[in-house]
């Protein structure tokens, strides 16, 4: 007999692939048209599924309910997603991109990543209650500085891709924001083993020979810069010209199909973590120097320009690593801690990072004569302002929170329990970073629809404003010797659905008479309030009145002879919107592909260059008139009105009253 099998593999498959499939439907109005991060999509999405909401994901239990192994499998999550970025980060620059780019990219990573240090551990030492005023309270400061300084550039994306980076953001202006955001995720461990060693072999319970602060110095030195930092870049240059090579000779005969040239970056992103993981290495820089050593003459970047794998890979470990951290995020720690951390304590340090952390010191280095000489490639106060808003911190966050905790775990006494002087260092660490990089998320992932409502929103609220005061019955009354003899004329909403161009006044040129008795219009006005008084007095119509589509509305004609003056007073009527000259020395005729070009035009609404008839005249040399095709408006008068305008090369069917 066939039995349930609701496990947590056929749970997860189930929950991932049902959401991305429908954020994929959605996926290109939600980021190309409301410039919504997935990101912050995900990071929502993962908290519905967590165990908090419908508990479909359940991350202790797949660690099987081991906190450690917990945050072991969250820190692997996050150094496989970071190395595959990275790569193509670097792969995606353009060629020897690093070596001509050595100079803002050493004001970047240098003295404005100094000063994001710094200026974050001031705002966490002022904040945080438990650190205190002493000196060991300013390291451990320091160490949450550390591991929200790197710019995330997973969140850069926002930025970098997509139609937002294409309208508004500078070619070159995206290439150094991803330049600095890859290679100053790897740089996070200088600051971070800086405070972290200091913390371990000056702290007053360490049981060592008391060197202090000098052997701590010499193993940041040494295992930090030379075995982490210098390795990492020696091994990833290495590897990303071997690979480069290799490429080379395999394509140049014939060895390698298609899909393995396309999928090469990805797989070179897994080696590199991996063997970099082994040895102890930096595996974050190592990425990011291989991928752009990589495509070094730029032979591969150029291959793969037009290529959609590295993309969609790209969307695929954005989605499933933000749903994971919804779901893994001590959301209840925020609230209920015991590191004496109040929420409003978190929410003002939030804001005051988001602010202070980036933006002064670029606003700063492009305000000085010579930092604009560094960096060329920010143009304006705007752009400064922009670049140092847009310093998000995520994925590289976490990852270096891991690396913290990891490091601490090492630092318990011989009992298993951790020295006194730090006992709440992990979890303090742990609150603070986790609060910053969900404040982040969320920020800069709604930072550009909420401009963008900003400034279309004020602009949308004038113009009705202004529209309600020059028009507050939102209604237009013809006046009475526009009336045909059938009847007083209704008034015309503003809100149908016409196009129109502003002109001056035409004779002729109104609306036509519903055939409608004197009680149906007593009625109409009584429904629209002042109608029925501002149909005495008479509003001018001060500009000419078109159906969708671009045909002219006219006053019915009294006679058959009427309705050929009226049709000539229709061409002389546009003729003189156009220009008197134009309308003077306009020929009979006309070519083929202006025809076309007035027609298609005037069916998308973007304004009239003739009327229905010069178009009907000019369309007919390209176009065979086929039976059924003509259009009779409802509001037409079929006794008195001049033949129904054509509508040519569309397959339409006849409207009749």
């Amino acid at each position: 007999m066939p039995a349930l099998a609701i496990t947590n593999f056929n749970i997860v498959l189930s929950v991932l692939g049902g959401w991305i499939s429908l954020f994929g439907l959605v996926s290109y109005l939600c980021k190309e048209s409301y410039y919504m991060s997935e990101a912050f999509i995900s990071l929502l999405v993962g908290v519905a599924f967590s165990p908090r909401a419908a508990n479909f994901i359940r991350p202790l239990a797949y660690a099987d309910y081991d906190p450690i192994a917990l945050q072991e499998i969250t820190l692997a999550f996050s150094r496989l997603v970071l190395g595959v970025q990275l790569v193509l980060a670097g792969v995606q620059l353009p060629s020897r991109y690093l070596h001509q780019q050595w100079r803002p990219l050493s004001m970047l990573l240098g003295p404005i990543m100094f000063m994001m240090w710094i200026a974050t551990s001031l705002l966490v030492w002022a904040l945080i209650p438990s650190f205190g005023p002493n000196g060991m309270g300013f390291l451990k400061a320091l160490v949450i500085g550390s591991c929200v300084t790197p710019t995330d550039p997973v969140l850069s994306n926002v930025i970098v891709k997509g139609r937002f980076a294409d309208h508004n953001v500078p070619k070159e202006l995206q290439r150094i924001i991803v330049a600095e955001s890859g290679a100053n995720d790897g740089l996070g461990y200088p600051f971070l083993f800086f405070a972290l060693y200091l913390i371990k072999y000056m702290g007053h319970d360490y049981p060592g020979d008391g060197a202090g602060a000098g052997r701590a110095m010499a193993l940041w030195f040494c295992e930090t810069w030379v075995y982490t930092i210098i390795l990492s870049i020696v091994y990833g240059a290495a590897v990303g010209w071997i690979a480069k090579e290799l490429l080379h000779w395999a394509e140049e005969r014939k060895f390698v199909d298609r899909e393995s040239f396309l999928v090469f970056a990805i797989s070179l992103a897994l080696f590199i973590t991996g063997t970099c993981g082994m040895i102890g290495s930096d595996d974050v820089l190592a990425c990011f120097i291989a991928g752009n050593v990589f495509t070094w003459d730029d032979w591969f970047r150029l291959e793969t320009l037009d290529d959609s794998l590295q993309p969609t890979i790209d969307m695929l470990l954005n989605v499933t690593i933000f749903m994971w951290y919804g779901a893994v995020c001590p959301w209840e720690m925020f609230l209920r801690n015991g590191v004496g951390v109040q929420i409003y304590r978190l929410i003002v340090l939030g804001i005051l990072v988001l602010l202070l952390r980036r933006l002064p010191w670029v606003f700063i280095a492009h305000k000085i004569p010579w930092g604009r000489k560094v960096i060329p490639q920010i143009e304006g106060a705007k752009q400064a302002i922009f670049v140092g808003f847009f310093g998000p911190v995520g994925v590289s966050a976490i990852f270096y929170l891991y690396i913290t905790l990891e490091f601490l775990r090492g630092m318990d006494g011989p009992d298993g329990k951790p020295r006194e002087d730090v006992k709440d260092l992990a979890e303090t660490v742990t609150v603070v970073v986790w609060f910053m990089a969900i404040c982040s998320v969320v920020v800069h992932g709604l930072s550009i629809p909420v401009g963008k409502l900003g400034v279309h929103l004020p602009r949308t609220l004038s113009k009705g404003l202004k529209s309600g005061a020059a028009s507050p019955s939102r209604s237009v009354i013809l006046p009475d010797s526009r009336r045909s003899s059938g009847g007083p004329l209704p008034s015309f909403n503003i809100g149908d659905r016409v196009n129109s161009f502003i002109t001056g006044m035409r004779p002729g040129w109104v609306r036509p008479a519903e055939r409608r008795t004197h009680d149906e219009h007593g009625h109409d006005a009584e429904r629209h309030g002042e109608a029925a008084e501002d149909s005495q007095q008479g509003i001018p119509l001060t500009r000419p009145f078109y159906r969708t589509g671009g045909t002219i509305i006219r006053n019915p004609p009294a006679s058959g002879t009427g309705a050929v003056e009226s049709e000539a007073q229709g061409v002389a009527a546009v003729g003189d919107v156009e220009g008197p000259s134009q309308s003077q020395s306009r020929p009979d005729t006309t070519s083929a592909n202006s025809s076309n070009t007035t027609l298609d035009d005037g069916r998308r609404g973007r304004g009239v260059s003739a009327t229905p008839a010069a178009r009907e005249a000019a369309a007919s040399k390209s176009h065979s008139r086929a039976p059924g095709r003509s259009i009779r408006f409802p509001d037409d008068n079929s006794q008195g009105v001049g033949s129904a305008p054509t509508l040519v090369g569309e397959n339409t069917a006849s409207i009749k009253h």
